[in-house]
C-alpha cells in the first residue's frame, strides 16, 4: 500500500515539473537560443540571406537591409547571432512589430518558418499564431511559376526589371520623388532614395512597360520548385511590409535584390555574389539564363511600337504610305488604291492604322480627343469588313 502511494506521489511530482516547464515560456525561450547557438544557426548562409547581411571590410557583418523596423536586436543590423536571439524571443510575443503592424511569427513568416524547421518548435510551448494577412495574399498568388521580366528599351536602366508570378508582380523601385529633376542622378548614385519592394498586377506592368513606355519584354520562366517558390514569396512579404534599401544606382538596384529574392528561394544559386562592385541589369539576365536548367522558358512581348514597325515592314511602300495617309483623312477608304486591295489586305491597312492612333492616343501631347475621333473612325470603316484580324507572326519572333 505504502508504495502504491509513492509512485502516485512521484507520478504527480513529474507532471507538476512538466506542466510547470510548458508554462514557462522563458525557459523554453533559454532552451531554443542554447540549441540555436550549439547549432550555429546565427552562421548559416540562409539566416544571412534573410537578414541580408555581407560581410564588411573589418571581417564583421553588416545587413544591406536599412529600415530599423526589420531588425528585432538594437544590434541586428551589424550582429546576426543578436538578431536571431530576438527574433526568437519576439516570436512568443502577439506585439505588433515592423512597418506591416503585425506579430513577429506573421511579419517575419520566412524567418519563423525557417527556425521552426531547424529547431522543431513544440507547439505546446511556442503556439503559432494564425496569419490571415499573409494566408490571404499568398492564395490570391495560385502561384505555379515565377519569371523574371526585362524589359529592354533602357538596358542598363536600373529600373528595368520585376519579378512576375503569374498575374502579379513583385516590383523593387525607388521612391524617387516627382519633382527631383536634375538632381535625380546624383541623388540616385549614392543612394539618397529609399528602394521598396511593392506587389501590382501583372497587367498593369505590361501597360506601363509595353504600351506606355514602348519597351520590349522577354519573360525568362524559371525552374523553382514548389517549396523555392513559397520561400520566395514568404520572403517578399516580409520584405514588402517592413523593408526598404538604400537605393544605389550601380549597385543596390532593383536587378541586385531580386536577384536576393531568388537566392534565398534557392541558397546554392548564389546569384548577388556575382556582383560586388556594380550590378548591370543585362548582366544579371544573362547571369540567370547561364545557370543549367534555371531558365525554363523565355517568352517575347514586342512593344506596340515595335509591332506597328514590323507590320510597315512587311508592306510593300504603296501600302505603307496609304495606312499613313488613312490615318491622317478616312476618305482615303475610298480611293482605289485602297479599294483595289484584297479583302484581307484593306483590313491588315485598316488593324495597322489603327494599331498607330492608339499609339498616339497614348503617347501624344497633343489633344486625346482628336486621336480617339478619327480611331473610332478607322475602327468604324474596319468592322464593316467582317473579317477576324489575323496575328500578325512573321517577324515576332526577332530580338
Amino acid at each position: 500500500m505504502l508504495f502504491s502511494i509513492l509512485a502516485i506521489a512521484v507520478t504527480l511530482f513529474v507532471s507538476a515539473i512538466t506542466e510547470a516547464q510548458q508554462s514557462d515560456p522563458e525557459r523554453y525561450l533559454s532552451l531554443l537560443i542554447e540549441q540555436a547557438q550549439g547549432e550555429k544557426l546565427a552562421e548559416q548562409r540562409e539566416w544571412h540571406l534573410l537578414l541580408h547581411y555581407r560581410k564588411n571590410l573589418f571581417r564583421g557583418y553588416e545587413s544591406e537591409q536599412d529600415d530599423p523596423g526589420f531588425f528585432l536586436s538594437p544590434k541586428g543590423k551589424t550582429d546576426p547571432a543578436a538578431e536571431l536571439s530576438a527574433t526568437l524571443a519576439q516570436f512568443f510575443s502577439a506585439d505588433l512589430v515592423g512597418r506591416s503592424k503585425q506579430p513577429a511569427q506573421c511579419a517575419f513568416i520566412a524567418r519563423y518558418h525557417w527556425l521552426k524547421e531547424q529547431l522543431q518548435f513544440d507547439p505546446t510551448r511556442l503556439p503559432p499564431i494564425a496569419c490571415e494577412r499573409f494566408d490571404r495574399w499568398y492564395e490570391d498568388f495560385e502561384v505555379q511559376s515565377i519569371s523574371l521580366i526585362f524589359p529592354s528599351a533602357f538596358l542598363n536602366n536600373p529600373a528595368s526589371m520585376f519579378g512576375h508570378i503569374l498575374a502579379y508582380t513583385i516590383n523593387y523601385a525607388a521612391e524617387v520623388p516627382p519633382d527631383a529633376g536634375l538632381a535625380y542622378p546624383l541623388l540616385g548614385i549614392f543612394g539618397s532614395y529609399k528602394g521598396y519592394f511593392s506587389t501590382i498586377p501583372y497587367y498593369l506592368k505590361v501597360r506601363e512597360y509595353r504600351d506606355i513606355e514602348n519597351r520590349d519584354i522577354w519573360e525568362y520562366r524559371l525552374n523553382l520548385s514548389q517549396n523555392q517558390l513559397r520561400r520566395l514569396l514568404m520572403h517578399a512579404w516580409e520584405l514588402g511590409g517592413n523593408a526598404y534599401f538604400d537605393y544605389f544606382f550601380f549597385k543596390e538596384n532593383c536587378s541586385y535584390h531580386l536577384l536576393a529574392l531568388l537566392d534565398y528561394a534557392d541558397p546554392d544559386l548564389h546569384l548577388t555574389d556575382e556582383f560586388v562592385i556594380w550590378t548591370v541589369p543585362a548582366d544579371t539576365v544573362r547571369l540567370i539564363s547561364s545557370k543549367p536548367g534555371l531558365v525554363a522558358h523565355v517568352a517575347y512581348r514586342p512593344s506596340r511600337s515595335t509591332v506597328i514597325k514590323r507590320k510597315r515592314e512587311s508592306l510593300p511602300a504603296a501600302e505603307r504610305n496609304l495606312a499613313h495617309r488613312i490615318t491622317q483623312d478616312l476618305g482615303e477608304v475610298s480611293s482605289p488604291a485602297f479599294t483595289q486591295l484584297a479583302l484581307s489586305q484593306q483590313a491588315f491597312v485598316l488593324d495597322l492604322a489603327s494599331d498607330y492612333l492608339r499609339y498616339r492616343l497614348e503617347t501624344s501631347d497633343s489633344p486625346k480627343s482628336e486621336w480617339k475621333e478619327r480611331n473610332k473612325a478607322v475602327l468604324t470603316s474596319r468592322s464593316q469588313l467582317h473579317l477576324p484580324s489575323e496575328e500578325f507572326t512573321s517577324r515576332n519572333n526577332q530580338s
